[in-house]
């Protein structure tokens, strides 16, 4: 099996991850305030994976700072969104990611992107209008501050193509994560204290601490050493279909047609990227590692 079809089949598994989280984390944050269960929820995966190898290495901190401030400033923000705007469009404009992800890499690569890459990420993006939005979408601050999560996660997707084939993937990862999770935790102690989890919170913990901050980012920072930003955006907007369909099955939330169509041209908008376009949004390995950068 050739390592980009592994990539592929890693980047599924890891968006099926995030998806099957929605649930998970719909529950929990009842119980324990969204910061600092996200806080928490990182901890567990980087202290996961500083077992398996710890970052000895200057430069694996100071990208793994910049890195992991981005993932930090997309949950921060798309938490703080969703506090003053309706679910419907936190989903919607969270998943403009994978629309801002082809931009971003093409402001860095001062290139413009495929026409394929455009109408791939176009279709994707309706697909997940469909999916998500049940009402006209109206510009609050909500919404600004969830667009400033879209554009947080396209960038640290895009940092990481650019990054990543410097540093061993186990322990760069696990720097992100704690990265994220201590700037999480700094902010609910500032602003709730710092809540402690209980018994009941605590499975829901384990379960997205470990298979999912640490599985799911690890699979996705793999595999963005073999495939470029664009594509991985695209077959990460699986997540949010996974997440509808998880709902489905476990709160008995049904799709209708609508929904059922979205999911559909998320799947076209993912068939237009991957088959009709070469991989051109790849940065080299000699370009991402070269001290200049």
């Amino acid at each position: 099996m050739r390592r980009p079809l592994i990539a592929y089949v890693a980047l599924t598994f890891a968006a099926v991850l995030f998806g099957v989280t929605f649930v998970v984390v719909k529950r929990a944050v009842i119980i324990l305030p969204p910061m600092a269960f996200v806080g928490w929820r990182f901890l567990i995966g980087a202290l996961a994976l500083l077992v398996l190898a710890f970052p000895r290495r200057l430069g694996i901190w100071r990208d793994g700072l910049l890195a992991g401030t981005l993932l930090f400033a997309g949950f921060a923000l798309q938490t703080e969104g969703l506090a003053r705007t309706s679910a419907s469009n936190s989903g919607l404009i969270t998943g403009l990611y994978v629309v801002f992800t082809p931009l971003i890499a093409a402001i860095v690569r001062r290139a413009k992107p495929s026409g394929w890459a455009l109408s791939g990420t176009g279709v994707a993006f309706v697909g997940l209008a469909l999916l998500t939005l049940r009402q006209g979408v109206s510009l609050s601050t909500g919404d600004l501050l969830t667009l400033g999560c879209a554009v947080a996660f396209a960038a640290h997707i895009v940092v990481l193509s650019r990054v990543v084939a410097r540093h061993p993937v186990v322990p760069f990862t696990a720097v992100q994560l704690l990265v994220t999770a201590a700037l999480a935790l700094a902010v609910s102690f500032v602003r709730e204290g710092l809540p402690l989890p209980n018994v009941d919170v605590l499975p829901a913990l384990i379960m997205t601490g470990l298979a999912v901050s640490a599985g799911a980012f690890l699979l996705q920072i793999w595999s963005q050493t073999v495939v470029g930003p664009t594509r991985t955006a695209v077959m990460l907007s699986l997540e949010p279909a996974v997440a509808a369909f998880s709902a489905a099955w476990i709160l008995q939330e049904r799709l209708n047609a609508r929904g059922w169509t979205g999911a559909g041209l998320i799947l076209v908008g993912i068939y237009l990227v991957l088959a009709r376009t070469k991989d051109t949004d790849a940065l080299p390995a000699a370009e991402a590692i070269t001290p200049a950068h």
